[in-house]
């Protein structure tokens, strides 16, 4: 079953894998501060919509083409964007591991600082590639 296209950007997409099932940031290089969050937004946004008809869901970022995160986006997704996704029943992130070194230190660092956290919990997990990112959410959210 092939992913269906929620939003598209020259900078990045939002998909919908329904055989996981889940959504997927897919990163297509740098977004700037406000594409980046933008697109995160929406995808929670579609998530919570989502999530009322299709459960348990889950989320995947494909980082594969993915440069750095800002300093102060780091930041806005511990405070802002995980606690609003704990909310909305995520649990588990799948990350597909960025082809270069500043986006794979970039998700490092989130999912160090994910990790860390005392107020929500979201456990992020790596993958090499966008099959096994599906692989071990479909899992998870199967109870394995």
């Amino acid at each position: 079953m092939s992913d269906v296209v929620i939003r598209a950007e020259s900078y990045g997409s939002l998909l919908f894998a329904p055989e996981v099932p889940c959504v997927i940031t897919q990163w297509h290089g740098f977004a700037n501060s406000q594409q980046f969050r933008s697109i995160m937004n929406d995808g929670l946004a579609w998530f919570e919509q989502q999530a009322e008809r299709t459960w348990p869901l889950g989320w995947l970022a494909d980082c594969r083409q993915m440069s750095a995160i800002t300093p102060a986006d780091q930041i806005w997704l511990e405070t802002d964007w995980n606690p609003r996704a704990y909310a909305a029943g995520i649990r588990h992130i799948s990350i597909v591991t960025s082809e270069n070194i500043f986006g794979r230190i970039a998700t490092q660092v989130y999912a160090a600082n994910t990790e860390a956290q005392a107020h929500y919990t979201l456990e992020p997990v790596t993958s090499a590639s966008l099959e096994e990112a599906k692989d071990w959410l479909q899992g998870r959210l199967q109870g394995r």
